[in-house]
């Protein structure tokens, strides 16, 4: 893959990018009403976050095409901040959050997203695509004096309808057309159809009213003492870490996607300044989102230009356009996530979970189903730990030797060499003692390191271990050929294996 130049970055397409980024804008909306519901907050605040942090990855940030917004993997953690302490104190973790990004990507820690294996890779990309179906559903309920229930009768089959309209003209659209992106004409069109028809079915302006001023600048009003800081430091740390796993995973989907490299370290950097600005500003949190990123895509946004349309393009919603903006059907925009979450789902990984090792496969479902019933940060680190347990259990079990009689090319029955082939570590120590039978062995036994790692701690104490073994069954012992780095090693540990 190659890096962009900034005249990549900005000048290409520029009406497909601006189209691209008003079709994003219009699926933004609903999702950050929605997460600010979920919040328990105004939502304007979770417009006035998609905006701003939209806006400012858009045009600052290291990954040129993807969408960051008020997501809603961060609202659910603020969920019982905001019961408890208030709104205030949201706007004080979401800052505190922003700076602990910031410093994340000063630290230029953004390459760790490397260390995440494929098969975590496809479980978050399908489990997200699940969640976004599944978010979906709750648009096919609505509020009664008894509680909230499903749609039926007329109400339920109109929006089935339109939903499935919708769905066909982004599925159609692109074989007679690709001037335009399929999923803008099918909110549009759509709109216009229930608009003439007078059909009852919900608008946006039913989840809320979206009308209001520019966001000022201000403060969080909460008290700037060290119990402050304890309230708000795990949500703002939680907050920082769940935002940064989803914008870095979503970012290098972006990168395979585009074919071109992104920035990580910019890109986390650039996160934690919008997210600053946003508390500063009235604002929720916010990272990256796949739904609306993958949307952004498919309708042709490649360059800057696309994400800061979609995101100055929601504050002229707010401002200007409400009237208009709330009378999009919600089955329009219901259908067109259904396309998304179609699209994101890794269908191809159903075919080779029979195919790829068994360990990866279960990597792949369980971060999938944790995913879904967890959070993505819980999924991640499980699909790591997973991984990291394999590659340490089947590195284990590759560690061996050569058994060379005689020392130094001399035969002799009280001789023995040891050639060592593999990697010491806390795994393998088990393995690498079971190499040796020091009370049957012969009198004179050499070790032969020149092709063996030692990689840790565990591995000085085998040495020792070995060596006491060996001196107990009163036989001589001697390791030779250590390579400069574990010599090194094993001098910053104080031990030395020269003799016996």
């Amino acid at each position: 893959m190659k890096s962009q130049s900034l005249r990549e970055q900005w000048l290409p397409n520029l009406p497909g990018n601006v189209l691209a980024g008003l079709t994003t804008a219009f699926a933004l909306v609903p999702e950050c009403i929605a997460f600010a519901l979920v919040a328990q907050v105004n939502p304007l605040m979770g417009l006035y976050g998609a905006f701003i942090i939209c806006a400012l990855t858009a045009i600052f940030g290291g990954r040129p095409g993807m969408i960051s917004g008020a997501a809603g993997s961060m609202a659910v953690v603020i969920v019982a901040l905001v019961v408890e302490h208030g709104v205030q104190y949201l706007l004080a973790t979401v800052v505190l959050g922003g700076l602990l990004m910031m410093l994340f990507g000063l630290l230029r820690l953004g390459k760790l997203i490397r260390m995440v294996p494929h098969p975590v890779m496809i479980g978050f990309v399908n489990g997200l695509a699940i969640i976004i179906a599944m978010a979906q559903l709750e648009h096919f309920k609505q509020a009664t004096p008894q509680g909230t229930v499903w749609l039926h009768g007329t109400p339920l089959a109109i929006m089935c309808a339109l939903v499935a309209l919708t769905m066909l003209i982004v599925y159609v659209l692109p074989r007679l057309t690709k001037a335009v992106p399929p999923a803008l004409v099918a909110i549009v069109g759509v709109g216009l159809l229930s608009q003439l028809l007078n059909l009852p079915t919900r608008t946006l302006g039913d989840m809320a009213h979206i009308a209001g001023a520019f966001p000022t600048l201000h403060l969080p009003q909460v008290p700037f003492t060290l119990e402050t800081l304890r309230i708000v430091f795990p949500y703002a740390l939680l907050m920082a870490i769940v935002g940064l796993l989803e914008t870095l995973l979503t970012f290098n989907l972006t990168d395979d996607i585009t074919q071109t490299r992104g920035r990580p370290n910019r890109e986390c950097l650039a996160l934690g300044v919008s997210n600053v600005v946003s508390g500063m500003f009235g604002g929720m949190g916010g990272c990256a989102m796949i739904g609306q990123t993958m949307i952004n895509l498919s309708s042709g946004g490649r360059t800057r230009v696309s994400g800061a349309t979609a995101g100055f393009m929601i504050l002229l919603f707010v401002l200007f356009l409400s009237p208009l903006i709330e009378r999009i059907p919600l089955a329009a925009l219901v259908g067109v996530m259904f396309v998304v979450a179609q699209q994101t789902f890794a269908w191809g990984s159903l075919r080779v979970l029979g195919k790829v090792p068994r360990n990866d496969a279960l990597v792949i479902v369980a971060v999938t189903v944790i995913t879904v019933f967890t959070d993505l940060a819980v999924a991640v680190m499980c699909g790591i730990v997973i991984a990291a347990l394999n590659f340490a259990w089947q590195h284990a079990r590759e560690i061996r030797a050569e058994v060379v009689d005689g020392v130094d090319g001399v035969e002799g029955a009280d001789a023995r060499t040891y050639v060592l082939h593999g990697t010491l570590f806390f795994a393998s120590t088990a393995n690498f003692q079971d190499l040796f039978r020091p009370l049957s062995d012969v009198h004179d036994v050499v070790v032969d390191c020149r092709h063996l790692h030692v990689a840790d701690h565990s591995a000085i104490v085998a040495f020792e271990t070995l060596r006491e073994r060996y001196r107990k069954a009163g036989r001589n012992l001697r390791f030779v050929n250590l390579s400069s780095r574990n010599q090194h090693m094993l001098e910053r540990a104080g031990v030395s294996f020269a003799e016996a």
